[in-house]
């Protein structure tokens, strides 16, 4: 029997507008994590990259000018401290200045030859981007998963058929380079054979199979040691809680859910150090509620926190080196 978790919530997002998509939380630093508001509001064409600290309590927030998918911190010279982060924002990846707030786009066009999709999660490896993108009306077949490769600045197209691509991961084994992937409303995790040099990947292996729950997998991570996965599951309906879950990689098996009393709709998890120990950080969101709905899920939308149950030890989430 899986080990349940109760989280508790943060007091952010304090807004409608902040509470309305929040996804992609990511270690900064000890104690701090980045996150992204995707969409601020159902009409709403623009986002915001936003920074938490445990320690004071405070979130900043930098309005963008469009909807981001992902954001990630870039490797500061030595010496220096985080200034820019990396974003993938409706279809263009660009640098985000923490001074000038200003969006900056160095590569632009993606899924140049499909109408109505926008980037939507992703990973970084060194120099390099993994990230997919989302059909806006969750229906048709046209996303797409890239890699954009940073040794010679190429958009590489790995698939064309996603409707939206959400939580991944790599992991080494056999020695081979592996990219877990999730296309939720397959409500299934897979994984691929990845290529970076080569720009390619293998054939796909289901890796977790989900199609009897109620709930779609949304984001998600590897533990540090690569044997379990954290996946957040979006639960499109009223409920008392939501649940983030680790499954066991080789056997399957979930071991532990993390419940997000009154917020049903988790979308992903990341791991922060804090205090000498690593917390479990979950988003979760409104979108698509109705007034109903969010009177009853009165937590919805809000950033969450529990004990992973993982050792800290040397964790330290890869910074992109672009």
């Amino acid at each position: 029997m899986a080990n349940v978790i109760e989280a508790t919530p943060l007091s952010v997002p304090d807004s409608d507008a902040l509470r309305f998509l929040p996804e992609g939380p990511y270690q900064i630093a000890p104690g701090q994590f980045s996150w992204v508001g995707i969409q601020h509001g159902s009409d709403a064409n623009h986002g915001s990259l936003n920074r938490y600290d445990f320690q004071t309590g405070q979130n900043i927030s930098i309005d963008l000018p469009g909807r981001p998918g992902f954001a990630f911190p870039c490797s500061p010279n030595a010496g220096a401290a985080l200034d820019r982060f990396v974003v993938g924002c409706e279809r263009s990846l660009g640098f985000v200045d923490l001074e000038s707030k200003q969006f900056t786009p160095f590569c632009e066009g993606v899924d140049g030859d499909v109408t109505g999709t926008i980037i939507n999660d992703g990973l970084v490896i060194d120099d390099n981007l993994i990230f997919g993108t989302k059909d806006l009306e969750f229906a048709t077949k046209k996303a797409g998963l890239y890699l954009y490769r940073g040794r010679d600045q190429k958009l590489i197209r790995l698939r064309d058929d996603q409707i939206c691509s959400n939580g991944k991961a790599t992991l080494s084994q056999d020695g081979q380079l592996w990219l877990v992937d999730i296309d939720s409303p397959t409500r299934q995790v897979v994984r691929y054979q990845l290529d970076i040099d080569g720009g390619s990947l293998g054939p796909a292996e289901v890796v977790l199979d989900l199609t009897a729950d109620p709930a779609v997998p949304d984001g998600a991570i590897l533990t540090p040691d690569g044997s379990g996965l954290i996946v957040s599951m979006f639960l499109p309906q009223a409920a008392a809680y939501g649940e983030t879950r680790l499954y066991d990689l080789t056997t399957g098996q979930c071991q532990t859910i993390w419940r997000t009393p009154l917020s049903p709709q988790n979308t992903c998890p990341a791991l922060v150090a804090e205090n000498g120990t690593l917390k479990l950080v979950i988003t979760t969101a409104v979108e698509n509620m109705t007034a109903d709905d969010q009177a009853v899920c009165t937590n919805a939308g809000r950033i969450f926190v529990a004990d992973s149950g993982l050792a800290v030890g040397s964790w330290n989430p890869p910074q992109y080196r672009g």
